[in-house]
């Protein structure tokens, strides 16, 4: 099986594209992605939900750990954790997320997500478990030419 990260088009995921990600950055175990906030994702008291940010913390951790995936293996996230320090209104939001520990059966990945001004909005982090053989099928089955 070949390496999952090459099979995934970033560029076609559906939530990516409502929400308008971008990849700005992929490296081994670190990854960079930011969108615009918009007054469509704001809760009821004006601000950017809650909600916006952890996508955009979990697509970038997400990718980051795929990124150190080998031949034939799959992952899932089966923990995620954000904290919420300042809110946004509109404008740029950059998640930037790191492979903290990979293991053979798990990974931690952390993020800090920042506001155009660089300052730091949220920080997450998740936990993955690792898939292979039978597990790891189904993911691949999805991008069966």
């Amino acid at each position: 099986m070949p390496r999952l990260i090459d099979l995934i088009d970033v560029a076609t995921v559906p939530m990516a594209i409502t929400l308008g990600m971008v990849e700005e950055h992929r490296a081994e175990g670190h990854v960079i992605y930011s969108m615009e906030a918009l007054p469509a994702y704001h809760n009821p008291l004006g601000t950017v939900h809650g909600g916006i940010y952890s996508d955009l913390a979990d697509m970038a951790m997400g990718i980051a750990m795929l990124t150190t995936l080998a031949d034939g293996e799959a992952m899932t996230t089966i923990e995620l954790k954000i904290n919420y320090f300042r809110p946004v209104i509109t404008g740029r939001m950059v998640a930037e997320a790191r492979v903290i520990h990979r293991g053979r059966t798990s990974g931690f990945i952390e993020c800090d997500v920042r506001d155009g001004q660089g300052r730091l909005v949220a920080k997450s982090s998740s936990t993955c478990v690792l898939l292979t053989g039978d597990r790891a099928a189904p993911i691949f089955a999805r991008y069966a030419s």
